[in-house]
């Protein structure tokens, strides 16, 4: 199914809720082991506790690049169980060069022989344009999504992406250069693009005016939750409840008390109450925007 229809069924079928995949190693409970292994435990038993409440994940590459290949084969393996169990993977790399080393990124993350089973990539576009044509193009031979990054969520962002250029700022002409291929790539069936923004949810108002800029792009909200942004704030680019995606880690994978779960059924406890009440806190704001 074409990336951006795709998108859109999840949202009306399990909400606006994203999990990301960030491994805190200090963070996770010792009843799952220790090092490599408890990470695959650990995200292995996430898996289990969303699979049906939940339809996206947004794994953090880096957090497995640490533990070197043997912890970017636990990648390629959650990412594998993900897909099985019908989840879409958006997989947070940020990658972005010129050249072949664009076209390699690109067949390596979103090709047909792609070594990891993914549905998009984020993607850096402040080298320009080339750098994200590969990505472009391979994502619509195979039906997948680019996630390009225009307005971030942390508070450097202001630094570079709200400096003024010609009256407006940076990440304004960046959604300006890239709203031609959301208009040509969008779904068949709900108009959808299979390009996706990342719009911070820490910038509410910028929000609504990249929504103007491109109504077409699923937005992925980062800054929900640990970083200050309410649910409100992050689905204010919503429209009729559809075209965002909010991303949560650690509010939804280290859940009050659930560090100190002696026993799995405890945690499960203390994890499932904490993804019902994030799901909670989304669904009731995405029915009010």
């Amino acid at each position: 199914m074409h990336f951006g229809d795709n998108l859109s069924v999840c949202i009306d079928q399990y909400g606006p809720l994203c999990v990301g995949f960030d491994p805190h190693m200090e963070r996770i409970p010792a009843l799952f082991g220790s090092g490599l292994p408890a990470v695959e435990a650990f995200f292995t038993a996430v898996l289990s506790r969303i699979e049906g409440q939940c339809g996206v994940i947004k794994p953090q590459i880096a957090f497995f690049e640490r533990f070197g290949p043997p912890g970017l084969a636990v990648l390629q393996r959650l990412c594998g169980q993900a897909k099985a169990a019908g989840l879409m993977v958006l997989l947070d790399a940020k990658r972005g060069d010129i050249g072949s080393t664009a076209r390699a990124y690109a067949h390596g993350y979103l090709g047909k022989d792609a070594w990891l089973d993914c549905d998009a990539i984020t993607v850096n576009p402040y080298m320009g344009l080339d750098t994200l044509e590969p990505f472009f193009t391979t994502a619509i031979d195979n039906e997948k999504g680019v996630i390009v990054l225009v307005r971030t969520s942390n508070p450097g962002a202001a630094d570079f992406e709200d400096l003024p250029i010609e009256a407006a700022p940076l990440y304004q002409h960046v959604a300006a250069a890239v709203a031609p291929f959301a208009r040509d790539q969008r779904g068949p069936k709900t108009g959808w693009s299979s390009l996706m923004v990342v719009v911070g949810a820490t910038a509410p108002l910028e929000a609504k005016r990249l929504r103007v800029a491109l109504p077409h792009c699923p937005f992925l909200v980062p800054g929900y939750g640990a970083q200050g942004a309410g649910a409100a704030e992050a689905l204010a680019a919503s429209v009729d409840g559809q075209g965002v995606i909010v991303n949560s880690s650690r509010g939804v994978l280290y859940p009050q008390g659930a560090f100190e779960a002696k026993t799995a059924k405890d945690w499960e406890r203390l994890f499932d109450a904490g993804l019902h009440k994030t799901k909670a806190d989304l669904i009731s704001a995405q029915n009010g925007s």
